[in-house]
């Protein structure tokens, strides 16, 4: 009882030194009043009045802005310090409250949002977790230093994935640019000039630049793999792969390979796969992965895959990702991988021939009837392939059929090359005769 009388006592009278401080303006005397009232609550452990002097010296009239911001950065030292965590909660929540509104403590607020999103989440409340995460929007804040901010948008990025909220999750990604992990940190930062906004230094608990651009590229692979877009997988393990600390080190770069080759694979033809496919046989890395390189070289000939004796070389191979970095492929993988080899066994055959009986081309792919048809017709309407069915006949076509201007300028140029040809032979013709002349006369 004496202990409170006391702490009343020393609290009523740095409350009149704050008064004063405060109405003559003086900024250094006021901050030092508002922390020396918080600095008394904490070492008396009277929490409750530590909440209730913080909300009372941010309501006073005319209060100073720099008061509050040392009055709320002073009292987030002592978060971790509380005794248990419904006074953590209490005290976060009543600097959230203060903070609420006031550009000066706005990245205060973020912190502290982010903390109680952390008390959350450890309770099991993800999606309570979610929502206050996605309150704040720190790419406005312009004093905040640019890692924190990244990692900030990536921890809203998380918790939207670990809700299945894929829709904002790739809403928030977007707030990232990648061209900003390829931005150069070794030059020297610029003195800011009289004016410009001070960008305070990242806490030390911030991850550097690319170690936040290995998260984002993670989590990425994390939202495309739910709609099993393989071509985007790839691109952020290549992104992954370019980081120098992976590329230096062989137990790191050497199953971030191997998901790039097994993504390529996965992928379906297109230009963008087909650029990445041959850029990646050119990388000299690949020697040390031989079955991969094997795997990429028979996609890039122009060969039929026989399915069944690749799936026997291959299948040890592809299981055994599961044990390594990034994790099995997925459970629609296999089937996945079935599929584009026959994809390319049809493109290949499409390069071969022009036209050919249905039945010949399921048994080159060891197809039934129906499941050749079934495939063709899906690569016609994904146009990846240009081909006609006659199914009375059973034949198909792989010509596209030309119009009246493609028809004429074709002629047009194989009557120029003939016109060409009769020429040089006349030419040979005269050249000829002129030679036997000459030698008859000699």
């Amino acid at each position: 009882m004496e202990e409170n009388q006391n702490l009343d006592a020393a609290i009523d009278a740095k409350l009149n030194e704050e008064k004063q401080a405060r109405l003559s303006g003086d900024v250094a005397g006021t901050k030092k009043a508002v922390i020396d009232i918080v600095e008394l609550c904490y070492k008396a452990g009277a929490w409750k009045t530590l909440n209730d002097q913080i909300v009372l010296l941010s309501k006073r009239r005319g209060q100073l802005k720099q008061a509050v911001t040392a009055m709320v950065q002073q009292a987030m030292q002592y978060i971790d310090k509380t005794p248990d965590i419904d006074t953590r909660i209490e005290l976060i929540k009543t600097l959230n409250n203060v903070s609420a509104g006031k550009i000066y403590v706005e990245i205060e607020r973020a912190r502290l949002v982010k903390i109680l999103a952390k008390i959350k989440e450890q309770q099991g409340q993800i999606a309570e977790a979610a929502d206050l995460m996605q309150e704040v929007a720190v790419e406005t804040f312009g004093a905040m230093a640019k890692t924190e901010k990244i990692a900030f948008i990536l921890e809203q990025v998380r918790l939207c994935l670990d809700r299945q909220d894929y829709v904002r999750a790739q809403i928030l990604s977007r707030k990232i640019s990648p061209r900003v992990f390829n931005a150069d940190t070794s030059k020297e930062k610029k003195k800011p000039k009289e004016g410009d906004n001070v960008v305070e230094e990242a806490p030390a608990d911030i991850p550097s630049l690319m170690e936040l651009k290995r998260i984002y590229y993670e989590l990425m692979i994390r939202y495309y793999s739910h709609s099993n877009e393989y071509l985007e997988i790839c691109r952020c393990f290549k992104a992954i792969y370019d980081i120098p600390s992976v590329k230096e080190d062989p137990a790191q770069w050497i199953p971030v390979l191997r998901k790039i080759c097994w993504y390529l694979v996965l992928s379906p033809h297109d230009p963008m796969q087909s650029s990445l496919l041959n850029s990646t046989l050119e990388d000299k890395n690949l020697s040390e992965i031989p079955n991969f390189r094997l795997l990429l070289k028979q996609l890039v000939t122009m060969e039929v895959i026989q399915w069944t004796r690749l799936w026997e070389m291959f299948k040890d191979e592809f299981e055994n990702e599961a044990n390594m970095l990034g994790g099995a492929l997925g459970a629609k993988a296999a089937e996945d991988l079935r599929q584009r080899i026959i994809e390319h066994n049809i493109l290949v055959v499409s390069k071969y021939y022009s036209r050919l009986t249905l039945k010949r081309i399921a048994d080159l792919l060891c197809l039934t009837l129906q499941e050749a048809e079934k495939h063709l017709s899906e690569m016609v309407v994904s146009k990846s392939l240009i081909a006609k069915i006659d199914r009375p006949m059973g034949i198909v076509s792989f010509q596209s059929a030309k119009d009246s201007n493609d028809i004429l300028n074709s002629w047009a140029t194989n009557l120029e090359k003939l016109l060409d040809l009769v020429e040089k032979s006349c030419h040979q013709i005269h050249k000829e005769t002129m030679f036997h002349k000459s030698a008859l006369k000699a």
